[in-house]
Protein backbone atom coordinates (compact mmCIF):
# COMPACT_ATOMS: atom_id res chain seq x y z
CA UNK A 1 0.00 0.00 0.00
CA UNK A 2 1.37 3.39 -0.93
CA UNK A 3 2.08 5.81 1.88
CA UNK A 4 -0.23 8.81 2.29
CA UNK A 5 2.75 11.10 2.80
CA UNK A 6 6.37 10.98 1.68
CA UNK A 7 8.65 9.52 4.36
CA UNK A 8 11.99 10.85 5.54
CA UNK A 9 14.60 9.46 7.91
CA UNK A 10 16.84 12.02 9.62
CA UNK A 11 19.88 11.10 11.68
CA UNK A 12 21.21 13.41 14.35
CA UNK A 13 17.66 14.68 14.59
CA UNK A 14 17.56 15.61 18.26
CA UNK A 15 19.01 19.11 17.81
CA UNK A 16 20.56 21.63 15.43
CA UNK A 17 20.39 21.05 11.69
CA UNK A 18 18.68 17.67 12.13
CA UNK A 19 15.88 19.15 14.22
CA UNK A 20 15.53 22.00 11.71
CA UNK A 21 15.16 19.48 8.87
CA UNK A 22 12.53 17.67 10.93
CA UNK A 23 10.56 20.86 11.51
CA UNK A 24 10.67 21.87 7.85
CA UNK A 25 9.71 18.44 6.55
CA UNK A 26 6.95 17.99 9.12
CA UNK A 27 5.43 21.28 8.00
CA UNK A 28 5.73 20.04 4.42
CA UNK A 29 3.63 16.96 5.15
CA UNK A 30 6.30 14.28 5.53
CA UNK A 31 6.04 11.22 7.72
CA UNK A 32 9.23 11.29 9.76
CA UNK A 33 11.52 8.83 11.49
CA UNK A 34 13.93 10.65 13.78
CA UNK A 35 17.20 8.92 14.66
CA UNK A 36 19.57 10.01 17.43
CA UNK A 37 21.20 8.80 20.63
CA UNK A 38 19.02 10.74 23.06
CA UNK A 39 15.56 9.17 23.20
CA UNK A 40 14.21 11.80 25.59
CA UNK A 41 15.14 14.56 23.17
CA UNK A 42 13.58 12.66 20.28
CA UNK A 43 10.33 12.04 22.16
CA UNK A 44 10.04 15.71 23.08
CA UNK A 45 10.74 16.82 19.52
CA UNK A 46 8.27 14.28 18.11
CA UNK A 47 5.54 15.60 20.41
CA UNK A 48 6.11 19.14 19.18
CA UNK A 49 6.30 18.14 15.52
CA UNK A 50 3.07 16.15 15.73
CA UNK A 51 1.30 19.51 15.89
CA UNK A 52 3.21 20.97 12.94
CA UNK A 53 1.85 18.97 10.04
CA UNK A 54 -0.39 16.11 8.92
CA UNK A 55 2.30 13.43 8.90
CA UNK A 56 3.37 10.96 11.56
CA UNK A 57 6.54 11.22 13.63
CA UNK A 58 8.36 8.14 14.89
CA UNK A 59 11.55 7.95 16.93
CA UNK A 60 14.41 5.48 16.77
CA UNK A 61 17.07 5.83 19.44
CA UNK A 62 20.42 4.56 18.14
CA UNK A 63 24.07 5.45 18.62
CA UNK A 64 25.49 5.24 15.09
CA UNK A 65 29.01 4.84 16.46
CA UNK A 66 27.96 1.58 18.09
CA UNK A 67 27.85 -1.36 15.62
CA UNK A 68 24.52 -2.53 16.99
CA UNK A 69 23.01 0.93 16.80
CA UNK A 70 24.20 1.41 13.23
CA UNK A 71 22.82 -1.98 12.22
CA UNK A 72 19.44 -1.15 13.76
CA UNK A 73 19.31 2.05 11.69
CA UNK A 74 20.28 0.11 8.55
CA UNK A 75 17.54 -2.41 9.22
CA UNK A 76 15.04 0.39 9.75
CA UNK A 77 15.91 1.98 6.40
CA UNK A 78 15.96 -1.31 4.54
CA UNK A 79 12.48 -2.04 5.91
CA UNK A 80 11.17 1.30 4.56
CA UNK A 81 10.77 0.67 0.81
CA UNK A 82 8.85 3.91 0.29
CA UNK A 83 11.61 6.08 1.80
CA UNK A 84 11.67 9.36 -0.10
CA UNK A 85 14.44 11.21 1.73
CA UNK A 86 17.40 10.22 3.90
CA UNK A 87 19.26 12.99 5.69
CA UNK A 88 22.64 11.85 7.05
CA UNK A 89 23.25 14.58 9.60
CA UNK A 90 24.62 12.90 12.74
CA UNK A 91 28.04 14.13 13.79
CA UNK A 92 30.27 15.82 16.33
CA UNK A 93 33.41 17.97 16.21
CA UNK A 94 36.18 16.11 18.01
CA UNK A 95 38.56 19.00 17.36
CA UNK A 96 42.11 18.92 18.67
CA UNK A 97 45.71 18.36 17.59
CA UNK A 98 45.95 14.98 15.91
CA UNK A 99 48.84 13.78 18.04
CA UNK A 100 46.76 14.51 21.15
CA UNK A 101 43.52 13.08 19.80
CA UNK A 102 42.27 10.06 21.72
CA UNK A 103 42.32 7.11 19.27
CA UNK A 104 38.80 6.25 20.41
CA UNK A 105 37.62 9.72 19.43
CA UNK A 106 39.29 9.40 16.03
CA UNK A 107 37.52 6.07 15.52
CA UNK A 108 34.21 7.59 16.57
CA UNK A 109 34.66 10.53 14.19
CA UNK A 110 35.26 8.19 11.28
CA UNK A 111 32.39 5.98 12.40
CA UNK A 112 29.73 8.66 12.55
CA UNK A 113 30.91 10.85 9.64
CA UNK A 114 32.13 8.20 7.19
CA UNK A 115 30.95 4.69 8.00
CA UNK A 116 27.42 5.54 9.11
CA UNK A 117 26.40 7.70 6.11
CA UNK A 118 28.01 5.21 3.74
CA UNK A 119 26.14 2.24 5.13
CA UNK A 120 22.83 4.05 5.60
CA UNK A 121 22.99 5.37 2.04
CA UNK A 122 23.75 1.85 0.84
CA UNK A 123 20.71 0.60 2.75
CA UNK A 124 18.44 3.24 1.19
CA UNK A 125 19.48 3.19 -2.46
CA UNK A 126 18.25 -0.21 -3.69
CA UNK A 127 14.60 0.63 -3.03
CA UNK A 128 15.03 4.18 -4.29
CA UNK A 129 16.60 3.12 -7.57
CA UNK A 130 13.98 0.39 -8.01
CA UNK A 131 11.24 3.03 -7.65
CA UNK A 132 13.12 5.56 -9.76
CA UNK A 133 12.91 8.28 -7.12
CA UNK A 134 14.35 9.32 -3.79
CA UNK A 135 16.94 11.65 -2.32
CA UNK A 136 19.93 11.37 0.02
CA UNK A 137 21.35 14.50 1.65
CA UNK A 138 24.72 14.23 3.40
CA UNK A 139 25.61 17.05 5.78
CA UNK A 140 29.30 17.87 5.53
CA UNK A 141 31.06 21.16 6.29
CA UNK A 142 33.03 23.95 4.67
CA UNK A 143 35.97 22.46 6.57
CA UNK A 144 35.90 19.69 3.96
CA UNK A 145 37.79 22.16 1.74
CA UNK A 146 40.18 23.40 4.44
CA UNK A 147 42.95 20.82 4.30
CA UNK A 148 45.61 23.21 3.00
CA UNK A 149 44.94 25.83 5.69
CA UNK A 150 46.84 25.75 8.99
CA UNK A 151 45.04 25.94 12.35
CA UNK A 152 44.43 29.41 13.72
CA UNK A 153 41.86 30.77 13.47
CA UNK A 154 40.54 27.45 12.17
CA UNK A 155 40.53 24.65 14.75
CA UNK A 156 42.82 21.63 14.81
CA UNK A 157 40.68 19.31 12.71
CA UNK A 158 42.66 16.78 10.66
CA UNK A 159 40.32 13.83 11.23
CA UNK A 160 37.10 15.83 11.23
CA UNK A 161 37.94 17.75 8.03
CA UNK A 162 39.11 14.58 6.29
CA UNK A 163 35.86 12.82 7.19
CA UNK A 164 33.83 15.70 5.80
CA UNK A 165 35.99 15.72 2.65
CA UNK A 166 35.09 12.05 2.26
CA UNK A 167 31.41 13.00 2.20
CA UNK A 168 32.03 15.52 -0.59
CA UNK A 169 33.86 12.99 -2.78
CA UNK A 170 31.49 10.15 -1.88
CA UNK A 171 28.43 12.20 -2.80
CA UNK A 172 29.76 13.72 -6.01
CA UNK A 173 31.05 10.38 -7.27
CA UNK A 174 27.78 8.71 -6.32
CA UNK A 175 25.85 11.37 -8.24
CA UNK A 176 27.64 10.21 -11.37
CA UNK A 177 26.71 6.59 -10.71
CA UNK A 178 23.06 7.49 -10.15
CA UNK A 179 22.65 9.69 -13.22
CA UNK A 180 19.48 8.71 -15.06
CA UNK A 181 18.02 6.68 -12.19
CA UNK A 182 15.74 9.40 -10.85
CA UNK A 183 17.55 9.34 -7.50
CA UNK A 184 19.25 12.51 -6.30
CA UNK A 185 22.14 12.94 -3.89
CA UNK A 186 23.45 16.12 -2.34
CA UNK A 187 26.23 17.10 0.02
CA UNK A 188 25.50 20.23 2.04
CA UNK A 189 28.56 22.09 3.36
CA UNK A 190 27.63 24.84 5.80
CA UNK A 191 30.08 27.02 7.66
CA UNK A 192 29.55 27.67 11.39
CA UNK A 193 25.96 27.08 12.43
CA UNK A 194 24.25 28.28 15.63
CA UNK A 195 23.74 24.86 17.25
CA UNK A 196 25.04 22.81 20.18
CA UNK A 197 27.86 21.64 17.91
CA UNK A 198 30.48 23.85 19.56
CA UNK A 199 29.67 22.70 23.10
CA UNK A 200 32.75 21.13 24.65
CA UNK A 201 35.07 22.22 21.82
CA UNK A 202 36.54 25.22 23.62
CA UNK A 203 35.33 27.46 20.78
CA UNK A 204 33.10 30.41 21.60
CA UNK A 205 30.75 30.90 18.61
CA UNK A 206 30.35 34.55 19.60
CA UNK A 207 34.06 35.12 18.94
CA UNK A 208 34.13 33.56 15.48
CA UNK A 209 35.11 35.92 12.63
CA UNK A 210 31.71 35.31 11.00
CA UNK A 211 28.29 35.06 12.61
CA UNK A 212 27.05 31.43 12.68
CA UNK A 213 24.17 30.71 10.33
CA UNK A 214 20.74 29.77 11.62
CA UNK A 215 20.14 26.00 11.18
CA UNK A 216 16.81 26.72 9.51
CA UNK A 217 18.63 28.70 6.82
CA UNK A 218 20.90 25.71 6.18
CA UNK A 219 17.82 23.55 5.62
CA UNK A 220 16.25 26.16 3.36
CA UNK A 221 19.43 26.28 1.27
CA UNK A 222 19.70 22.49 1.05
CA UNK A 223 16.11 21.99 -0.09
CA UNK A 224 16.35 24.87 -2.57
CA UNK A 225 19.59 23.40 -3.93
CA UNK A 226 17.75 20.17 -4.70
CA UNK A 227 15.31 22.09 -6.88
CA UNK A 228 18.26 23.83 -8.56
CA UNK A 229 19.97 20.52 -9.29
CA UNK A 230 23.04 21.33 -7.17
CA UNK A 231 24.93 18.28 -5.96
CA UNK A 232 27.21 20.42 -3.76
CA UNK A 233 25.33 22.97 -1.66
CA UNK A 234 27.27 25.73 0.11
CA UNK A 235 24.54 27.68 1.92
CA UNK A 236 26.47 30.95 2.21
CA UNK A 237 28.08 30.94 -1.25
CA UNK A 238 26.72 33.60 -3.57
CA UNK A 239 28.52 32.62 -6.78
CA UNK A 240 28.33 28.92 -7.60
CA UNK A 241 31.10 29.35 -10.19
CA UNK A 242 33.53 28.65 -7.35
CA UNK A 243 32.15 25.12 -7.05
CA UNK A 244 32.69 24.43 -10.74
CA UNK A 245 36.21 25.88 -10.48
CA UNK A 246 36.88 23.42 -7.66
CA UNK A 247 35.70 20.50 -9.79
CA UNK A 248 37.65 21.79 -12.80
CA UNK A 249 40.86 21.95 -10.76
CA UNK A 250 40.30 18.38 -9.57
CA UNK A 251 39.82 17.17 -13.16
CA UNK A 252 42.98 18.97 -14.23
CA UNK A 253 44.96 17.13 -11.57
CA UNK A 254 43.64 13.82 -12.87
CA UNK A 255 44.43 14.69 -16.48
CA UNK A 256 47.93 15.91 -15.64
CA UNK A 257 49.16 12.43 -14.77
CA UNK A 258 51.28 10.80 -17.47
CA UNK A 259 53.30 7.62 -17.93
CA UNK A 260 56.63 9.37 -17.51
CA UNK A 261 57.98 10.42 -14.16
CA UNK A 262 57.81 14.18 -13.67
CA UNK A 263 61.19 15.82 -14.26
CA UNK A 264 61.46 17.17 -10.72
CA UNK A 265 61.37 13.61 -9.39
CA UNK A 266 64.00 12.24 -11.77
CA UNK A 267 66.85 11.96 -9.30
CA UNK A 268 68.92 9.14 -7.88
CA UNK A 269 69.71 10.97 -4.70
CA UNK A 270 69.12 8.96 -1.54
CA UNK A 271 68.55 10.78 1.76
CA UNK A 272 71.50 10.56 4.08
CA UNK A 273 71.13 8.42 7.16
CA UNK A 274 71.88 10.30 10.34
CA UNK A 275 73.47 8.35 13.16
Amino acid sequence: MAADHPRAVITGASSGIGAAFAASLAAGGYDLTLVARRRDRLVGLAARLAQAGPGTVEVHAADLIDPGGLRSAEDLIAATPDLELLVNNAGFAGYGPFTALDPAVATALIGVHVIAPTRLTRAALPAMTARGQGTVINIASLLAFSGSLPPGPLPFRATYAAAKAYLVTFTTALAGELAGTGVRVQVCCPGPVATEFFHGTGIDPARLPITPMNPGDVVTASLAALDLGETVCLPGLGDTAAVEQYHTAARQLLQANGQDLASRYQTTAVPETRC
